[in-house]
């Protein structure tokens, strides 16, 4: 998942969650943007998206919530396909926190050297060990507020890891293909992750949150990549703003 920015550097203020008696988490609004057909609901666009995606999934190859969260975190600015060519090697050596921190810095490096900006990332993986050891036992913990504590840990690599792995829905996962259909669809004009998911949470309802990052990047991997919208094949062009602008 490339990263929008290194979440290490800033841990912007945005709400921990949107709880379930909140209006927010139940509004429903419409697309910004006209269309030749109306202003779509989001809920019409959701509705579509589960039709096609249904099984839509993080890519990240893991075991174990300890695997997803170092594999997350060596994703910034790099594939999810180039970071499961490494994991494997990784976690044959150090499966969890405990047997990570027996590594050094170097061998870490050399291990995980592939994913890009290597010295950042296996600095940020032996301080996310030493945390979860020190802090929390050796667990992961379960809570936005407690893993953004962790080096490396922002909060989309947070809410990552409490959506797939422990299906808590404390927040969005923004990434450059969930920020580039938000503003398409015209359901953000913002271009700062944190920003874009301000928005989202306020218009996506609480249990959709999860799914609709997956659903989105399989889609921006797809027919609505950066370089070229093939607007013609795509299921979403009668209720989408940019379509209509080609």
């Amino acid at each position: 998942m490339k990263d929008m920015n290194r979440e290490s550097k800033k841990k912007a203020a945005v709400p921990d969650r949107v709880t379930p008696g909140n209006p927010l988490a139940k509004r429903s609004v419409t697309v910004r943007g006209k269309s030749k057909q109306g202003n779509p609901t989001i809920a019409a666009v959701l509705q579509l998206l589960e039709q096609h995606y249904p099984h839509a999934e993080c890519a990240l190859t893991h075991q174990t919530p300890f695997q997803l969260l170092a594999a997350t975190i060596l994703s910034a600015q790099c594939t999810d396909v180039m970071v499961n060519q490494v994991t494997p090697a990784l976690f044959a050596k150090a499966p969890d926190a405990k047997t990570m921190l027996q590594l050094s810095q170097v061998e870490l490096e050399g291990l995980i050297r592939r994913t890009g900006f290597y010295s950042n990332k296996a600095k940020n993986l032996l301080g996310m060990a030493r945390g979860i050891v020190e802090q929390f036992q050796g667990e992961v913990p379960q809570t936005m507020q407690e893993l953004i504590k962790l080096p490396g840990v922002g909060r989309k690599t947070a809410s990552v890891v409490l959506g797939v792995a422990f299906h808590k829905s404390e927040g969005i996962v923004v990434d450059t293909h969930v920020a580039r259909l938000s503003q398409r669809l015209g359901w953000s004009k913002e271009t700062e992750p944190v920003k874009i998911e301000r928005d989202l949470m306020k218009i996506i309802p609480l249990d959709k949150w999860i799914e609709i990052s997956h659903q989105l990047i399989f889609r921006g991997r797809g027919l609505c990549n950066a370089r070229k919208q093939r607007c013609g094949d795509c299921f979403l062009q009668k209720m989408c703003p940019s379509a209509n602008l080609l």
